[in-house]
């Protein structure tokens, strides 16, 4: 299964790959955040494929509406194919605005969804916007990780632990990925293409 994930920033190149038709398939579209929602309207509409998406610290203007046809996963746990994901949304709170959450205040968030995970037989991906306590993150107050992702990583071994929120320039796609027990934490900003 292939699937293209975006956050943080709109790569020109893969605009133009979109509208000249030019981009292989993909089987699902996942945004990590900061990205406009008309931005994943368009990738959803032209690709033609279901998108996931979780919000981040600057994702101001979505509403329940907007974006069209998208589906947003926060705090919720969706089956695609034989996959299941889990989406947590934002930050750590560095200045009180919004999708900004303490790190016991996600601690709380993942802490309630205990039983959904036993119940849908665990997760193979996590999709998130912040990246993990010292895996990828900064040392800047609005860009350090999480500390309760680097447990639910240990605890429940996912596949894939993707997120965005870090700006950097990868050359290459291996740059994006550490490898963390048997997860791979992937740092999508821009955008990447996974095979699953």
């Amino acid at each position: 299964m292939r699937i293209l994930t975006v956050s943080d920033f709109i790569d020109k190149s893969l605009t133009q790959m979109v509208e000249d038709k030019t981009l292989e398939p993909v089987d699902l579209i996942i945004s990590c955040g900061d990205l406009a929602p008309e931005y994943l309207s368009f990738l959803r509409d032209r690709l033609d494929k279901p998108l996931f998406y979780v919000k981040g610290n600057h994702d101001i203007r979505y509403s329940l509406s907007n974006p069209v046809g998208c589906k947003n996963i926060h705090a919720r746990i969706v089956r695609f194919k034989s996959i299941n994901i889990l989406g947590l949304e934002g930050s750590i709170w560095y200045n009180g605005g919004v999708n900004q959450y303490t790190d016991k205040e996600m601690k709380k968030i993942i802490f309630g969804m205990w039983f959904s995970i036993w119940r849908k037989g665990g997760i193979d991906m996590i999709v998130t916007h912040a990246p993990p306590r010292h895996i990828h993150d900064a040392q800047d107050p609005c860009h350090i990780g999480f500390e309760s992702f680097v447990k639910i990583i240990d605890k429940r071994k996912p596949g894939f632990f993707i997120h965005g929120h870090i700006h950097k320039d990868f050359k290459k796609h291996e740059d994006r990925i550490t490898i963390v027990n048997t997860t791979k934490v992937v740092n999508t900003c821009g955008y990447t293409i996974l095979e699953v």
